[in-house]
């Protein structure tokens, strides 16, 4: 059996990053898109699965503000390498994100990887309904 956010069968699937929606906007249409927090962390965060990018804007982002926008990337099109790595720390066992492998992008998301951009959907009180 796969484990829960690892691309099955060697066929990439698209890929979600949750990006501030300024942030990216801010980026120039023909250059490629790096998150400030690649400074910090050394790759770019992401999620296989929708309702596993949902528990985490929920868990880490919902006091943030601001609004956000999914990049949807084509992991076959980056020119960047994606690992697939276990969150750190890891999740406690019972949590949604307990076994979870993330796909880490380790370089900038060339544009033409992206191929769509949704905006999030957010409660009044800062809580993500819909990514």
């Amino acid at each position: 059996m796969a484990e829960r956010g690892a691309a099955a069968g060697g066929t990439p699937a698209i890929i979600h990053h949750l990006a501030l929606a300024a942030e990216y906007a801010a980026t120039p249409a023909g250059q490629p898109y790096l998150p400030a927090a690649y400074a910090a962390d050394g790759f770019i965060h992401c999620t296989l699965e929708p309702d596993v990018l949902l528990v985490v804007a929920n868990r880490f982002y919902q006091g943030v503000r601001g609004e956000f926008v999914v990049l949807d990337v084509d992991p076959a099109r980056l020119a960047a390498e994606v690992r697939y790595e276990a969150g750190q720390p890891p999740a406690p066992q019972g949590s949604p994100l307990a076994g979870v492998r993330f796909p880490h992008i380790y370089g900038p998301i060339n544009r033409e990887a992206i191929v769509a951009v949704r905006q999030a959907r957010r409660a009044p009180d800062g809580r993500f309904l819909e990514v």
